[in-house]
């Protein structure tokens, strides 16, 4: 590790010579050489998945899981961010003092990112893209789940790198999986200039109680979609189907249904038909519906707890809950929200305006899924994680969040 780090900050300067044509130009090749190196990185992949099955729940296993079309996905998302406009050296702010002094607000790299993530692969090449272009080196710890995957992918990613006679410690992967090579990039100081944690809500309270490096919250994601009593009912059953159960296992996934105690009685049975009879009928795993006490005095599902109202749940688990208007579904948002994406559904205006303007998340949505809330989706090209924290970032993290910002003063023998 100790090696690990000097060589990143030693490779700070190498990556600060490239310009933008040539970190496009290597980008390039790193998309290329994960699409040539495919069946490397899916024969790692099968280990990985070989040594989860039965130890994580099935949809993790999906989260883990890497095909060609995926691997296709990741390489188009490094394509993506090499299109980006490269934000190192943007000016934010210039002005000249009456004494001829020039002063400039200047966007520059932060140096060394790390990034300590759990079961998604395609993490691996997004963070990688995403330091690259911005001018970063990365340093990338993923968990013992996804460790082969991760391995074969940075090999890709490197070989893509060295055929340009690049440094290639501007990318590291830590082959040590266990708590202590976390816990070392937690308190590198000196050497790690920002660390972002994506993954479940254990891995990013570790960070933010030990770490001495600054670090930046992402990815726990209690998301909440509220029914207004005005809302189309059929469009809202299928943005609740979508944020369900497109994909369950992901942060903006939805966690919590509350609905209008005006429109329960006709929109719940709906409810249940789509994430529960229909998916029984059709032989897919229906999602469980844990409910409060109004609630299951329409439909069955299993009583809530108080918990459930406070967990993520990353699968086929909804819990509901009625509410009487736009005012306690703010309410009960904004004392359970984790700050990630809650979204309204409804045909009133007024309703609309007070649920945006009074909702403390980094994504409030109005009549959509909240499963847009990803920086491929946002134009980002792909994301570093949702920071759910308001310094430096909010929300999904592309390019320029992984820049600072330095001023540059420029005079002629000026003295104060």
């Amino acid at each position: 590790m100790t090696n690990m780090l000097k060589n990143a900050k030693a490779a700070k300067f190498d990556i600060s010579l490239l310009d933008t044509n040539k970190k496009n130009e290597l980008l390039l090749a790193m998309a290329e050489s994960l699409i040539k190196n495919a069946d490397k990185i899916l024969a790692a992949n099968d280990i990985d998945i070989k040594n989860a099955t039965g130890k994580i729940s099935d949809v993790m296993i999906d989260r883990l899981k890497l095909t060609a079309e995926r691997i296709d996905g990741m390489s188009q998302g490094i394509r993506d961010v090499a299109a980006l406009p490269d934000p190192v050296g943007r000016i934010f702010d210039e002005r000249t003092r009456k004494d001829g002094l020039n002063i400039k607000k200047m966007s520059v790299p932060f140096g060394v990112v790390a990034i300590i993530y759990e079961s998604r692969p395609n993490v691996t090449s997004d963070a990688a893209a995403l330091c690259i272009k911005s001018g970063n080196v990365c340093i990338l710890r993923g968990g013992k789940e996804a460790f082969c995957s991760a391995n074969a992918i940075v090999d890709a990613l490197k070989e893509g790198i060295k055929s340009f006679g690049v440094n290639d410690n501007i990318i590291n992967l830590v082959k040590d999986t266990s708590r202590d090579s976390a816990t070392a990039l937690m308190t590198a100081d000196g050497y790690v200039d920002l660390l972002i944690p994506r993954g479940g809500a254990g891995l990013i309270n570790a960070v933010v109680k030990n770490a001495t490096v600054p670090c930046i919250q992402t990815g726990t994601g209690i998301c909440h979609i509220y029914i207004d009593e005005t809302a189309d009912l059929e469009m809202a059953v299928k943005i609740i189907e979508n944020a369900k159960l497109s994909r369950p296992s992901v942060c903006n996934s939805e966690e919590v249904l509350l609905v209008n105690e005006k429109i329960a009685d006709k929109f719940l049975p709906l409810v249940k038909t789509a994430l529960v009879d229909k998916r029984t009928k059709n032989n897919l795993i229906p999602c469980e519906l844990r409910l409060c006490e109004k609630s299951a005095k329409i439909i069955d599902g299993k009583a809530a707890e108080e918990t459930d109202f406070d967990t993520e749940f990353l699968d086929y688990i909804l819990a509901v809950k009625c509410v009487g208007d736009v005012y306690e579904a703010v309410e009960h948002i904004n004392a359970h929200s984790t700050g990630h994406s809650e979204a309204i559904i409804t045909n009133d205006k007024t309703a609309a305006d007070y649920f945006v303007g009074r909702i403390d998340s980094a994504a409030v949505y109005v009549n959509a899924s909240t499963r847009f809330t990803d920086g491929g989706e946002f134009g980002l090209g792909c994301e570093m994680g949702i920071s759910t924290q308001k310094l430096h970032a909010r929300g999904p993290m592309g390019l320029s969040e992984l820049n600072t910002y330095k001023y540059v003063i420029s005079g002629n023998g000026n003295i104060r």
